[in-house]
């Protein structure tokens, strides 16, 4: 089992910043992804930004440029640094991960990001 702890989210005007975090503790293999997803009103959870254990990235196309994935290995903690915000980035974010072997998906209790002026 795995447990994720997110933080960060909040409420931002357009063109601000958040930094969002989100710290596995558990059955934590050192094979692994980590990432963040978002899920707006009426609409299907979706990627917006994966790291891999090893450094690979992600990201979705409305995020590129504007939003950055990051991790620490040593704390098995995952961060997004969210630039330029816009109205359209207003979602409920999720931490998910998912790791050797068996690549299950474990979910973070999830955190509110609102854009708006």
């Amino acid at each position: 089992q795995v447990q994720l702890v997110e933080s960060g989210g909040g409420l931002v005007q357009p063109g601000g910043s958040l930094r969002l975090s989100c710290a596995a503790s558990g059955s934590i293999s050192s094979a692994n992804t980590m990432g963040w997803y978002r899920q707006a009103p009426g609409k299907q959870r979706g990627v917006v930004a994966t790291m891999a254990s090893g450094g690979r990235t992600n990201y979705a196309d409305s995020v590129k440029g504007r939003f950055t994935i990051s991790r620490d290995n040593a704390k098995n903690t995952v961060y997004l640094q969210m630039n330029n915000l816009k109205p359209e980035d207003t979602a409920v974010y999720y931490c998910n991960f998912r790791g050797w072997p068996r690549w299950d998906d474990y979910w973070g209790q999830g955190t509110q990001v609102t854009v708006s002026s």
